[in-house]
């Protein structure tokens, strides 16, 4: 059967959620744009009125920039600032810089067209493109821009086209193509160092999996779709039972290994669409979604048989290894996310006084 709509998102969602070090453009991030861009806007209606009242002439159209003022400002306001506009995109901002535009050239046609000295301008829109919306609708602005010059350049002279050879109209462009192409560049090296600062600060050092920090992000998302759609959710608490033997033994480097050991054996028997992060020093947590205690016990039992099956190796030595495991499930063993952890986190231990490597799941006992 189908997955419906909603559950597809749901899923789609999710799988952002996981990526380690993706920068999901379509929430935090488009939202500081759209705050950004509102800004700029602003900005526009200021520079345009202060000129019109300081240096405006008197074959300026007062009626005609006061009304374009007005109606750009409203436009502002519907988008910005009566939370109409619940859900924010990419494609929204580009519909803005648009506006921003088709306002510009509104404002220039009224102020001496191609003799206007608020042509520069048109650079707001398009820098605003090149750092929020990347290159290709970046070159759909300067191409937009390259229209509006043009229709400006026709009603001020109707052998506009004739006169204007292409490399006085490629002169007048150069600027705006050459703003466009050094911003854009300069954003790409920002969004990308923010990815690996991103990647950084999500993942553990040693293992490569997530940290405690972004796994508590993750789970309450999930955690929030779970609660909406009426889904069963488990949190897994995994330690290894020998790790500061290991440490005595045979050095901190062997149980550096031993920990990669472990989330390699976790990740094997693991979903796609499940978590795994590194709770502490040799304890880990994982998250499996529209996933019930008994199927999480099966989960974790193969996981279980996995680490006892495969001896960590250190040169020629093969150290018997082995985890314990404690499960809470959604909504039977708590009502929200904290309790099922700590819920988790009893039953882990409850299996180590039990003698170890072995998988408990929490009751009330």
């Amino acid at each position: 059967m189908p997955p419906t709509p909603m559950k597809a998102a749901d899923e789609r969602a999710r799988e952002q959620a996981r990526q380690p070090g993706a920068v999901d453009f379509e929430t935090t991030e488009v939202r500081d744009f759209s705050r950004t861009i509102a800004q700029i806007e602003w900005l526009l209606v200021v520079l345009v009125l202060a000129y019109h009242v300081f240096h405006g002439t008197t074959t300026d159209n007062g009626l005609a920039i006061y009304l374009g003022v007005a109606a750009f400002s409203c436009v502002i306001i519907v988008l910005h600032h009566l939370n109409l506009v619940r859900r924010r995109s990419l494609r929204l901002l580009a519909i803005e810089t648009w506006i921003m535009i088709l306002f510009i050239t509104w404002i220039i046609f009224h102020t001496g067209r191609l003799h206007s000295p608020l042509l520069n301008l048109y650079l707001l829109p398009i820098v605003t493109s090149a750092l929020t919306l990347g290159q290709r609708f970046t070159l759909l602005e300067v191409g937009l821009v390259a229209a509006c010059y043009a229709l400006l350049g026709y009603s001020t002279d109707k052998a506009f086209f004739s006169t204007l050879t292409m490399g006085d109209f490629a002169a007048q462009l150069a600027p705006m193509l050459l703003v466009a192409y050094i911003t854009t560049m300069l954003s790409t090296d920002i969004l990308n160092a923010m990815a690996k600062i991103k990647l950084i600060s999500d993942t553990d050092e040693l293992t490569g999996i997530y940290n405690v920090r972004a796994f508590n992000s993750i789970a309450q998302r999930d955690f929030h779709l779970a609660e909406r759609h009426s889904r069963s959710t488990c949190v897994m608490m995994v330690d290894s039972d020998n790790l500061k033997k290991v440490n005595d033994t045979y050095g901190h480097d062997a149980g550096d290994q031993l920990i990669k050991h472990v989330v390699k054996c976790i990740k094997a028997e693991l979903r796609s669409t499940d978590v795994v992060a590194r709770y502490g020093g040799d304890e880990f947590v994982c998250l499996l979604p529209e996933t019930g205690s008994a199927a999480a016990e099966l989960v974790a039992e193969r996981i279980r048989r996995h680490i006892a099956g495969q001896p960590l190796r250190i040169g020629d030595t093969a150290i018997a290894t082995s985890v314990s495991i404690g499960i809470a499930a959604y909504p039977e063993h708590g009502p929200h996310y904290n309790m099922l952890t700590k819920n988790a986190d009893r039953a882990l231990y409850a299996g180590k006084s039990q003698g170890r490597n072995r998988v408990v799941v929490f009751t009330s006992d």
